[in-house]
């Protein structure tokens, strides 16, 4: 996608929007789309989000157009559902803002946009490109399952179909870099578990079948945490014990939002409900232990520990690849060894050059 000096308006109320722009226009060309058009092909400078809260929409939107690094201003009387709301890229006013206050935030999230990195031309957007489309599914089934909606099955094929492309074309370190940019961590770690899943049943030689199963089981692993209230979920230090034990029903609540919907098998909710246990029977939900957890499961765990471990948190930078192995190498008795052992090329190819694994 290219970029051009504009100003996109994305509502669901025409005259507000049009008035708007009339505004907008004595600086910068401004146009306007109903909240279910799709990103357009040449993406703004800046986007002005002006559509129902409640549905998960605009945070939606705000979600996709971050990852693309398009500055955003969003109108709404619930700030709460919006994310990232500290992003020096993101304003949230309530929509009775006066249009004074909102055109001097518009200008000012202008002047943000021109210093924003510049996109890159080549694999760098073709990966780019990819990310936002799976970044984008993600948005939808975590909203759509915050909303008690249904859960697209063709979301979460598109979302896994891209990312198993992407990592297939570039390289895990390529996409690591990529979705690393992206400010949603809730969103980030699950495109970096499932282009950790992705690389690791190419190294494994799974037929094709089986690496878009465990690569979409990845992609979704996490998918209860939708109903985990954010103050928990973004915390930024240890839980409580009874944050924790909230926290800790995301696995089997995201294993039932699943099993309400046609299309995911027995072995993906498997994923998403025992992708916390361990193999002496430490983990949760149900204290599962040895034979008891299938392979699947196992190789998702693996994942998604890695991928905790080197990802930024509020609380600590992240962790070196080799280190993150290190650690999960002092795991025996939890962890499946040999599948480990099987996951280090996947830890080589994650690191920069200069790094011995």
């Amino acid at each position: 996608m290219t970029q051009e000096k504009s100003v996109l308006i994305v509502s669901d109320q025409p005259e507000r929007a049009k008035r708007l722009a009339r505004s907008i226009t004595t600086i910068l060309p401004c146009h306007s789309i109903a909240g279910d058009q799709p990103v357009p092909a040449i993406l703004p400078i800046v986007a002005v989000i002006d559509v129902d809260a409640r549905e998960g929409v605009a945070a939606s939107w705000t979600a996709r157009l971050s990852v693309m690094r398009v500055p955003c201003l969003v109108l709404t009387d619930s700030p709460a559902d919006i994310l990232n709301r500290r992003s020096p890229a993101l304003r949230v006013v309530p929509v009775d803002t006066p249009r004074p206050a909102i055109l001097s935030l518009v200008f000012s999230l202008i002047d943000v946009g021109l210093v924003l990195p510049a996109r890159c031309d080549g694999e760098t957007v073709t990966v780019e490109g990819k990310a936002h489309r799976a970044c984008s599914a993600v948005a939808d089934m975590f909203h759509a399952a915050q909303s008690d909606r249904p859960i697209s099955v063709e979301e979460a094929e598109a979302g896994t179909d891209v990312i198993l492309e992407a990592v297939s074309e570039v390289g895990i370190r390529a996409w690591l870099d990529v979705i690393g940019r992206y400010d949603e961590q809730l969103y980030q770690h699950s495109l970096s578990v499932a282009g950790f899943a992705a690389a690791f049943g190419f190294s494994l030689k799974l037929p094709r079948s089986d690496q878009k199963r465990l690569a979409k089981a990845a992609l979704l692993h996490d998918i209860g945490k939708s109903k985990i209230p954010r103050a928990i979920l973004n915390k930024p230090g240890s839980l409580t014990a009874s944050e924790m034990a909230i926290m800790r029903t995301h696995a089997g609540a995201g294993a039932d939002l699943l099993a309400r919907e046609h299309g995911f098998d027995s072995a993906m909710l498997d994923v998403v409900r025992y992708h916390h246990e361990m193999l002496d029977g430490s983990g949760y939900p149900a204290g599962l232990a040895g034979d008891a957890i299938p392979d699947l499961v196992r190789l998702v765990t693996i994942c998604d520990i890695h991928s905790a471990l080197t990802e930024r948190r509020a609380y600590r930078e992240p962790l070196p690849h080799a280190e993150a192995h290190a650690i999960m190498l002092g795991m025996a008795g939890k962890l499946d060894m040999a599948l480990l052992a099987a996951f280090l090329p996947i830890v080589r190819q994650s690191t920069h050059g200069d790094v011995a694994v």
